[in-house]
């Protein structure tokens, strides 16, 4: 028999956060990332979901081969680039847009015979992960645009704090040292023409920041219905979750006033209470930090979880719930209980969540059409 844990994956919930994300940045165009398997959605029928993005942005490049054999014929934008000349022949073969953020790939691009190549060139302006610094930027920028396989380049860079409050010192400072080294004067005229384009936007600044919108956005978490700000909630922002974890009662214990539960028995009973076992663990994605108190939901109600989770199952108390039997479904985030709340809880978030789903969950799709989805 198998394991009764499952994720359901609702592509009109990621049909409904396209649509809310174009209201949020309706005069740009989107670059759908679905790194990661889709963060943890499955990437192919995620970018089925999808599919009237204007672009897609990832970093496996066989996930993106795979993406082109499927039939999609979107920009797609491996966001760390290619990294040999076998790769780069494979991005040319099969029409894929790099980001180039160090000087050994604008070298294997001066080797390059393809024509019509599309580059995303990354700035570091503050993030300090990937990226030219700002003060080789016109000179990078320079070889690029003189490069004849190259057809097109984009300006990007990445924000460290956009998710904070407005208004953080940070963010202005990455925002106009961008504004600043980008001023075409600085650039020849032939520069000049091929630098119109900039990206900047991750979800939460395209959210909380419309002035960095510019000609693309980069929308992540949003798509998947998860608040990027810790002071906000995804139903405040209009979006819906498109993962809901699920599982069942898989067994039910009735213990004693002083009773112990779980590893290192850690939860200790204050009263006679009523325990149900969930097929949940560790190994399937489920945060292991989570502390006693953790919320889950069992026929709409949250109930609190107690003890140490394991490898592969979670205790949680239902004393006060008559009406949860063996085989009772339990929601472990999704509809009804946002995934951020579950990091907020377990000291981390919502994307570590997401993608840390194991292989052994199976995921179920949902093609179901809902009202007034796209």
């Amino acid at each position: 028999m198998s394991r009764p844990i499952l994720a359901y994956i609702d592509q009109a919930a990621l049909k409904h956060n396209l649509s809310i994300t174009r209201q949020y940045a309706p005069n740009t165009h989107i670059m759908a990332v679905i790194k990661a398997n889709a963060y943890g959605h499955g990437l192919i029928h995620t970018a089925h979901a999808l599919k009237n993005a204007d672009g897609f942005a990832l970093l496996e490049l066989e996930a993106a081969i795979d993406l082109r054999t499927a039939g999609y014929n979107h920009p797609i934008l491996l966001l760390e680039g290619f990294f040999s000349m076998r790769e780069l022949a494979l991005f040319e073969k099969y029409r894929l847009s790099a980001v180039i953020h160090h000087d050994a790939q604008v070298e294997m691009l001066s080797q390059c015979q393809h024509r019509g190549l599309h580059i995303f060139l990354k700035i570091n302006t503050g993030m300090n992960r990937l990226g030219f610094p700002v003060e080789y930027f016109s000179t990078v920028f320079e070889k690029l645009s003189c490069n004849p396989a190259i057809a097109d380049i984009t300006v990007m860079s990445h924000f460290a704090t956009a998710d904070e409050a407005k208004g953080n010192d940070n963010f202005k400072q990455q925002l106009h040292l961008f504004n600043r080294i980008t001023q075409t004067s600085t650039l020849s005229q032939h520069a000049q023409n091929s630098g119109r384009h900039h990206s900047l936007a991750n979800s939460a600044a395209i959210i909380r920041y419309p002035e960095t919108h510019r000609n693309w956005v980069r929308p992540g978490l949003m798509l998947y219905g998860a608040s990027p700000f810790a002071d906000q909630s995804a139903i405040d922002l209009g979006l819906e979750p498109a993962m809901t974890l699920t599982s069942r009662i898989i067994a039910i214990q009735h213990l004693k006033k002083g009773d112990k539960v779980g590893y290192g028995c850690s939860f200790r009973t204050d009263k006679p209470m009523r325990i149900g076992i969930v097929a949940c663990g560790y190994a399937d994605g489920y945060p292991r930090h989570a502390p006693t108190g953790t919320p889950v939901l069992i026929n709409n109600r949250k109930y609190r979880l107690v003890g140490r989770v394991s490898m592969d199952m979670l205790a949680v108390d239902i004393t006060e719930a008559a009406d949860i039997q063996l085989n009772s479904q339990v929601i472990l985030w999704g509809k009804g209980l946002p995934v951020e709340e579950i990091a907020h809880y377990a000291g981390t978030i919502s994307y570590e969540l997401l993608c840390a789903v194991s292989k052994r969950v199976k995921i179920v799709v949902n093609q179901e059409r809902r009202k007034n989805a796209d």
